[in-house]
């Protein structure tokens, strides 16, 4: 049977007396000892083992042992004094089984002096067995009260039979309540500690993200300046590695190289493959992209956008992960550089079509009428002066659009205090040269450069107020240039001047007169009989007079060409192959093919 309460023991005699003083005295000194340990704080790994150890020994029984409770209800041992087994120790005792499940319910101290024949209490088979193997006989428990609830039973056990005294129940209920104590100061310890040490995260987060946020918004004034004062890529860059650190590169539409900035502690070095990899996938994703390198440092890679355009990247490399502030720093300034991109190709393009527009009035301008002073004003606004404009160039290549070569000669008028633009489709240019010739050499260079594919360049020295009569002459011996087979070169007219009677329109006459002394004959029987007697001749001065040669160019027989050189000789006469009719002939039949060239058949 189980019992939550005993009668005293009787008392007799004054020996009696002494002992239970003594034995009390003992008991209150223990508890005095063991109150005092619970004023210092986080020692209940101490303090409860020495709980059931005084437990042990003042209430004398075979085992004291101390179970707490756990999320599912189950009692676990926590603490114990006295020989036990390791199988004992591990045991979880089922919620509200056994004597401990009664504790728990009536909140109250039971106890029972033979556990095997006890009853009034629901029973777990494990742990019966349990307390069978270890011996076990008579079991008091008390429970560890924090307010109303219980938290744990302390338990003192004998393996004889007897009952528990009324100050055996009482002293181990003291014992429970100190274990009760210390474990609810245990809980407010480490909730307190727990506390301070999440108030001390959250303020080094605090601290981190302040500091976060004051080098986020130095990031951001300067870049604000940079945007204000009309700054460039460099400025950009600078501004970063002044708060990030480390080698940020800015890169434009081309990735070529515009900026780069290093931090004076930056020792990281270089990984071109990666920086390939990572400008592809930024390009791609269009969002700040991260690697690292061989040598350990971190790459990260913004690009720059605009309205599904690629305006190049920005990239930062140095030896520190990457935090996501820092990204967002990255992206900003990618936005920022893309901003100034715009703002600069706007300058750009609005200046060109001023260039453009100034170029266009002043090559169609009347000859003969003065430059209007609006029109002079304008051009001085840019540093042109329209008197000193001199040369007019034209510049022809089929690989680009003619809007490339016309802004690459857009980049080189300013050095030049020069006027460009595109004109009737050609991408055209005036400027002021001493020397023509060195300036259409530079030009080709700079274009052929720029350009990366073959260019034709021709210069005209402007000599009367008619400009466009220059412009007429630059592009016709521009065409002579390319049915000469030329493809790549830098020239003047001057250069083709045997060539000037077919580019320049004002000795058309002259021309005409000429082909027509030397070559009407031909002419006039290829239009009659439908033959090719022009393209015989040609053939035959081509390949040195040699038959078989011009026979086989011609795709004839050598008996046809015979007959074609035997009609030729009637109508030339028979000096026609002789060396000064041979010299004027072949030179008319080539300036006969340029004008049909340039001004198809007549």
């Amino acid at each position: 049977m189980a019992h939550s309460d005993s009668e005293p023991a009787g008392e007799g005699g004054q020996g009696e007396l002494a002992a239970y003083r003594l034995r009390r005295e003992r008991e209150l000194s223990s508890l005095y000892a063991t109150a005092r340990s619970l004023t210092v704080l986080g020692e209940v790994d101490e303090v409860l083992p020495s709980i059931v150890r005084e437990a042990h020994e003042l209430i004398g029984s075979d085992f004291v042992y101390l179970s707490l409770r756990d999320a599912g209800g189950a009692l676990a041992l926590s603490a114990s004094a006295g020989t036990i087994s390791s199988e004992f120790s591990s045991a979880h005792m089922p919620a509200g089984a056994g004597l401990g499940g009664w504790v728990i319910e009536t909140r109250a101290p039971v106890w029972v002096s033979d556990y095997r024949h006890a009853d009034g209490f629901h029973r777990d088979p494990v742990f019966d067995r349990l307390v069978s193997d270890e011996g076990l006989v008579a079991l008091l428990g008390v429970p560890l009260l924090v307010g109303d609830r219980v938290i744990g039973v302390l338990f003192a056990a004998d393996r004889t039979e007897r009952p528990f005294e009324k100050d055996e129940v009482a002293l181990l209920s003291a014992f429970a309540d100190h274990a009760a104590i210390a474990l609810n100061n245990a809980r407010l310890y480490d909730e307190s500690r727990v506390a301070l040490q999440r108030l001390q995260d959250a303020y080094r987060v605090i601290e981190d993200q302040v500091a976060t946020m004051e080098r986020a918004a130095a990031v951001h004034e300067a870049l604000t300046h940079v945007v204000l004062t009309g700054g460039g890529p460099g400025d950009i860059a600078r501004s970063l590695v002044d708060h990030l650190e480390g080698v940020v590169t800015i890169r434009n539409r081309d990735d070529e190289v515009v900026a780069t900035r290093t931090s004076g502690a930056a020792t990281v070095g270089d990984d071109p493959r990666l920086e390939r990899e990572l400008l592809e996938e930024a390009r791609r994703t269009g969002r700040c992209v991260h690697g690292e390198g061989a040598d350990g440092t971190v790459l990260s890679v913004a690009a720059i956008q605009a309205g599904g355009s690629h305006l190049g990247s920005l990239s930062l490399r140095r030896r520190a992960v990457t935090e996501s502030a820092d990204v967002r720093m990255l992206e900003r300034s990618a936005q920022i550089t893309g901003l100034l991109a715009l703002m600069r190709d706007a300058r750009v393009e609005a200046e060109e079509r001023v260039r453009g527009e100034l170029l266009m009035e002043l090559l169609s301008h009347p000859p003969l009428q003065p430059v209007h002073p609006a029109l002079r004003d304008r051009a001085l606004a840019r540093g042109v002066d329209v008197d000193r404009l001199d040369v007019l160039v034209t510049a022809d290549c089929p690989d680009r659009p003619t809007g490339d070569v016309v802004r690459e000669l857009h980049a080189s008028s300013t050095d030049l205090s020069g006027l460009a633009g595109e004109y009737l489709g050609r991408a055209t240019m005036l400027l002021r040269a001493d020397d023509p010739e060195a300036a259409v050499r530079t030009l080709h260079q700079r274009l052929r450069r720029r350009l990366g594919t073959p260019v034709l360049v021709v210069a005209d020295r402007i000599t009367g107020p008619d400009r466009a009569h220059s412009f007429t002459l630059a592009v016709r011996c521009l065409d002579v240039m390319r049915s000469l087979g030329e493809t790549d070169r830098g020239a003047t007219t001057r250069r083709y001047a045997m060539y000037g009677l077919v580019f320049d329109p004002r000795r058309s006459q002259e021309l005409e007169g000429f082909i027509t002394d030397s070559l009407g004959p031909l002419l006039d029987y290829d239009r009659r009989r439908s033959t090719d007697l022009v393209s015989t001749v040609a053939g035959y001065f081509a390949h040195s007079g040699n038959l078989s040669r011009t026979a086989h160019a011609l795709h004839v027989h050598t008996n046809t060409l015979l007959k074609r050189l035997d009609r030729i000789t009637a109508l030339l006469g028979d000096d026609w192959r002789s060396a000064d009719s041979a010299l004027r002939l072949h030179l008319a039949v080539r300036l006969h093919q340029l004008r049909v060239v340039l001004d198809g058949p007549g």
